[in-house]
């Protein structure tokens, strides 16, 4: 609760001046039945001259009331909105900043579902809830006094069964909180599978697999279901135990006060103001377990989202020289000119280590890595499925930590520059294209959002896509669809290349950027790369295709996570090793898809 204090306190003046307008509004509450009594009991002595003020007092008093009860809860209420936004900012940014372990433990519709649902829970808690915990607390404060200074042993006798109540009550929320949960997380294991089967669409029409997926669905549903039944079934005696309260204590005062009545001990004035004073207790007393229900589903919610707020950042965001997330204010100012010298000293790496998992013996992705690559020089790693070689460039752009060994720019060990400059120096091209749902300008210019035109037309030429955007109708500003899915699988890596190349960065890394296009457009590519004007850029190229890394000045040939083989093209086959066999076994398979 301490972390949601923080955001009630930034609107602290609202959520005061909301409640010393919820004072008002009680007060005025209260003034009703007092002026009904005056007005009873001059009806009983006769002063029918007094009724015309009195009615007009209870109209002014009511009206007033109303116009109070607006403003308190205008107030709260908007406060309670702006509490959700900043939220809902707040977390987003996290979520922007966490590293790959987070997302390897929730799944993107659960994460949705926190970000909707468990935030939409917060804000009536800040809101609705809070207006009603100070509410019930001070109606029934002002009323018992009231209804005391009228008769203390009607009092007495009349909250019996609100006592009753409230014991009752204190054990059923107890099970509320659990019950929320339940109810929450299986909210977020069905925004999980809706979110998984949709991105899978293709994959499930592929395998005819609709009905399997239909059942899969139908059994979290049915789950849910039962959750939020077995929630409503416990909420649902909440009300009926509010109500038989309030009327059992309505027959108390009935009974107990119509004798006092009676007996002329309490005037027919007293008891219709005691009625009214209970009367105030409804409404508080109804509220009371919206009240409960809100704050166990709010605090099962907050538990949810600090799931999020308290996971661990990588080290390279906390090691941002201000601290603060999703800032870059306050950095050092690391300005030098990269020229592009990339090595690899040392570096093993564990995945087991990098999860936490295990501890010690653990098999390594990567083992006693030792390249080279001059400012300006070619890259290439080739190596079979599984050998390391995508691990291997995301340590240089920190998407993982070494185990052991370091990394190194221009001599300098990568964990030295602020992350926002690392990853303005290395642009990546990852073997799967994330593409957004806008025009194939937006996606090319992403990067550099300022780009001009030309800048965007030059890099497509680059990527090998003016060909297809010819046969385009809108060009350029043809609309890709959800993930890319207007595009075949190779234009949306070419597209992704060219948003590199917009991006213009010293250190260039294609990891099995063009593993979707055959040979020959793979090999146009690299070598418009090669060709293309501008800066002189290290490039690094992952590839599974020893055919296309030919014209690399160095290529190392990775083997259960080891270099097995280094040197260029011709050195290499004159060895006859490894890259030899997948060198010539290529091109047996490109010599036979020709025919």
């Amino acid at each position: 609760m301490r972390r949601l204090l923080g955001y009630l306190r930034r609107f602290w003046l609202r959520y005061a001046i909301g409640m010393l307008c919820t004072f008002g509004t009680a007060t005025l509450a209260m003034a009703v039945p007092t002026l009904l009594r005056s007005g009873i009991n001059a009806i009983q002595a006769g002063h029918y001259q007094r009724l015309p003020k009195v009615a007009l007092l209870i109209c002014l008093a009511a009206t007033a009331m109303g116009v109070v009860r607006w403003f308190s809860r205008f107030m709260i209420f908007n406060a309670g909105r702006d509490i959700e936004y900043e939220i809902r900012k707040d977390l987003f940014t996290r979520l922007l900043w966490l590293g790959p372990q987070f997302f390897e433990r929730f799944q993107t519709g659960d994460l949705m579902s926190r970000m909707i649902n468990d935030i939409n829970a917060l804000r009536m808690m800040v809101g609705m809830g809070l207006l009603s915990a100070v509410n019930a607390p001070l109606y029934y404060i002002y009323a018992l006094i009231l209804m005391v200074s009228i008769d203390p042993r009607l009092t007495a006798a009349s909250i019996i069964p609100y006592i009753v109540m409230f014991a009752i009550v204190r054990r059923i929320s107890r099970s509320l909180m659990a019950r929320n949960l339940q109810v929450q997380e299986g909210l977020g294991r069905i925004g999980a599978k809706v979110q998984e089967s949709l991105a899978g669409i293709h994959v499930i029409k592929a395998y005819c697999v609709e009905e399997h997926e239909t059942a899969r669905f139908r059994q979290l549903n049915q789950e849910y279901n039962e959750q939020g039944l077995a929630l409503a079934r416990l909420r649902g005696i909440m009300a009926p135990l509010v109500r038989l309260a309030a009327a059992s204590s309505s027959m108390i005062v009935l009974i107990y006060g119509g004798s006092q009545v009676m007996s002329h001990r309490m005037s027919l004035g007293d008891l219709v103001a005691f009625m009214g004073y209970l009367a105030q207790l409804a409404w508080p007393t109804l509220s009371l377990s919206y009240l409960i229900n809100i704050y166990q589903r709010g605090r099962a919610s907050l538990a949810r989202l600090n799931q999020i707020f308290d996971a661990p950042l990588p080290w390279a965001v906390t090691a941002l020289s201000d601290g603060r997330i999703g800032s870059t204010q306050g950095e050092p100012e690391d300005r030098a000119e990269i020229s592009g010298a990339v090595q690899w000293r040392n570096v093993s790496f564990s995945y087991f280590a990098w999860l936490g998992d295990g501890k010690g013996g653990q098999p390594y992705a990567l083992r006693d890595i030792n390249v080279a690559v001059p400012a300006g020089s070619k890259l290439a790693i080739v190596g079979r499925t599984g050998a390391g070689k995508s691990t291997m460039v995301k340590l240089l752009t920190r998407m993982l930590e070494p185990t052991q060994g370091e990394v190194l720019i221009d001599g300098r060990n990568i964990r030295e520059l602020p992350l926002n400059r690392l990853r303005q120096v290395v642009g990546v091209v990852p073997q799967e294209a994330n593409l957004f749902s806008q025009t194939i300008t937006y996606n090319v210019a992403f990067g550099r959002i300022e780009a001009s035109a030309e800048a965007v037309s030059q890099a497509v030429e680059v990527a090998g896509l003016r060909s297809d955007l010819n046969a385009m109708p809108r060009g350029l500003e043809t609309i890709v669809g959800e993930r890319g899915m207007a595009l075949s699988g190779g234009q949306k890596q070419r597209v992704t290349i060219a948003r590199a190349l917009v991006y213009d960065t010293p250190i260039l890394v294609l990891d099995d950027a063009l593993a979707s296009v055959d040979t020959e457009t793979e090999r146009n590519v690299l070598q418009n790369l090669a060709a293309a004007p501008g800066r002189h850029r290290t490039t690094i190229v992952v590839s599974h295709r020893a055919s296309t890394v030919r014209d690399a000045d160095l290529i190392i040939v990775l083997e259960q996570g080891r270099i097995a083989e280094r040197g260029t093209h011709e050195s290499l086959m004159e060895r006859g090793g490894i890259y030899a066999e997948l060198f010539r076994r290529q091109l047996l398979e490109e010599e036979l898809a020709a025919y």
